[in-house]
């Protein structure tokens, strides 16, 4: 790499990174002065998406039709810390992000989370865990569309991991249409273990709602590895349990 990309690739980066800051500035505001769920979910949306766009980046959204107007069931596949703030943007401000127990230890990113709908599973404390597990189901026998990264972490090893069985628990429970949603180009922008983003294009492919009567919602289980396989066969990443089978 040439110092003038070096340089250039850098000066991305921070501006990236104060397009964030600026937006969790403007999340942190609506989330404590706007009364209305609904309408802070809306705005922190926006603020989601402007992340990208000040930052230049492309993001091609396909397959927006295959999300089921009612109440539903959103996974995606997990390779950076920008899925998230991606996905927030992206999809319908009534989706509900599923985000791991432990930002329950960061005040802030707790209370905007928080207040913008988000809920939290705890996956250390098996007591917290069952807990955080029934208000999941709970809010989704109650209509609220969910959305879940079911691999639960990311890596920097490229490929698809194991799923974990809440989101599709969930599913099953509330009768509620599962929605696999691949990403590509997150691992690229900004990998495990990296500070500053790189310039990539980024896409979300939204594929086909697997329905309450398909034969996966035989089981948890059977639903999990169905949805893994369609993510599997739509993003260009390995198998990481290709060699338990």
């Amino acid at each position: 790499m040439s110092w003038v990309t070096f340089v250039v690739q850098t000066l991305w980066g921070l501006w990236a990174w104060l397009s964030f800051i600026l937006a969790c500035v403007f999340s942190l505001i609506v989330t404590l002065i706007v009364p209305r769920l609904q309408r802070r979910q809306q705005l922190v949306t926006h603020a989601a998406r402007i992340v990208f766009v000040l930052s230049g980046v492309k993001v091609s959204v396909h397959g927006i039709d295959n999300l089921p107007s009612d109440s539903c069931v959103v996974v995606a596949n997990h390779a950076s810390y920008i899925d998230g703030i991606l996905l927030k943007g992206y999809l319908p401000a009534r989706f509900g992000f599923v985000v791991k127990g432990e930002m329950r230890d960061f005040p802030i990113a707790h209370f905007l989370l928080r207040r913008s709908g988000s809920k939290f599973v705890e996956r250390k404390e098996q007591i917290g865990s069952s807990r955080d597990a029934r208000q999941l189901i709970k809010a989704a026998q109650g209509g609220e569309s969910l959305s879940f990264f079911p691999e639960g972490t990311f890596i920097l090893e490229p490929g698809i991991g194991r799923f974990r069985p809440g989101a599709f628990v969930a599913a099953l429970k509330g009768k509620m249409p599962v929605v696999p949603i691949a990403i590509s180009g997150a691992r690229e922008m900004l990998p495990s273990g990296k500070l500053l983003p790189r310039p990539s294009d980024l896409v979300i492919d939204i594929l086909p709602a697997i329905a309450p009567g398909d034969a996966s919602f035989e089981s948890s289980k059977k639903l999990a590895e169905t949805s893994r396989q369609q993510i599997l066969d739509a993003v260009s990443e390995p198998d990481l349990l290709a060699n338990e089978k």
